[in-house]
């Protein structure tokens, strides 16, 4: 795909320590260069204490935004101007807007990306009696938790080592919803008449432990989805399919999240297609 670049070119990129995984400038490169827009998206490696002069670097040298990856969605917060609500809910932004101010706006796109994900991928939320079980109880939970609470689950459970951790998130978490919490020797109980299963802890990820965990209390029709994406096909996704679950892989939930950014920099909103995924997969590194 050719490139175009010139001195007006549009400017954005992914800040994150470290930033070498990260297949964001494969992603938004692709979209660049399919729609013919004169821009870049660039790979930013910013250490934790040096993130709040990286941000207010941005308007200086022409930047329109970054993305957010591990560690800084969090810290982002104490730093930004204008927050979102969906940034305010969960505690994070992972998108980055410059004002024509030069003051800085931060988003949450987490939220819908992992929505517009397993939809894509086939789970059709219940109407009634929607239970959904989380795995951990981080960063990555809140956007979860906050998008289930978005598409009508009524309970939803959290499983996770540290209990005092997801009581937090419970207690944090705006909205109606009934919470559980569940310790990792209790999962059984909480994967009973479980909807959608949802892992987001870093267990599974390359070179990270696998994550075990027994599904036989999942019922059939349950759907599972991790969002780790690399490797693509996790050993939770493994053994869903196993047992003749439905799955969803973590990795639309990246090129999800993407659109409205690169929509806001660059002017024109993306399409997520099969092409798109086979391109940031092609790098042999799923």
């Amino acid at each position: 795909m050719d490139v175009i670049l010139s001195g007006k070119a549009k400017l954005a990129g992914v800040m994150g320590w470290p930033i070498d995984h990260s297949k964001s400038p494969r992603l938004h490169g692709y979209w660049l260069s399919h729609y013919g827009i004169d821009g870049t998206y660039v790979p930013l490696a910013v250490r934790p204490e040096n993130l709040e002069v990286a941000l207010r670097a941005l308007p200086v040298l022409g930047f329109r935004g970054v993305n957010l990856t591990i560690p800084h969605k969090e810290q982002a917060m104490k730093i930004i101007d204008h927050k979102d609500p969906l940034a305010r809910r969960v505690g994070a932004a992972n998108t980055i807007l410059v004002r024509e101010d030069g003051s800085l706006e931060g988003r949450n796109t987490d939220v819908s990306g992992f929505s517009q994900n397993i939809l894509a991928g086939g789970f059709i939320p219940p109407k009634e009696g929607f239970v959904a079980t989380v795995l951990g109880a981080g960063g990555a939970a809140r956007a979860v938790v906050v998008a289930l609470q978005e598409m009508g689950a009524q309970e939803i459970r959290i499983v996770n080592r540290n209990q005092e951790k997801a009581r937090a998130l419970c207690e944090g978490a705006m909205g109606t919803n009934r919470f559980s919490v569940f310790s990792w020797e209790e999962a059984q109980k909480a994967l009973a008449e479980t909807h959608l299963l949802t892992n987001t802890t870093s267990l599974g990820m390359s070179g990270q432990p696998a994550l075990v965990l027994d599904l036989r209390a999942l019922p059939k029709q349950a759907f599972v989805t991790d969002i780790v994406y690399a490797p693509l096909e996790t050993p939770l996704l493994a053994a869903a399919k196993q047992r003749g679950l439905s799955t969803v892989d973590g990795l639309g939930m990246l090129l999800y999240q993407a659109a409205p950014a690169f929509a806001a920099w660059f002017g024109k909103e993306p399409a997520v297609t099969p092409a798109l995924r086979a391109h940031v997969l092609g790098d042999g590194r799923a």
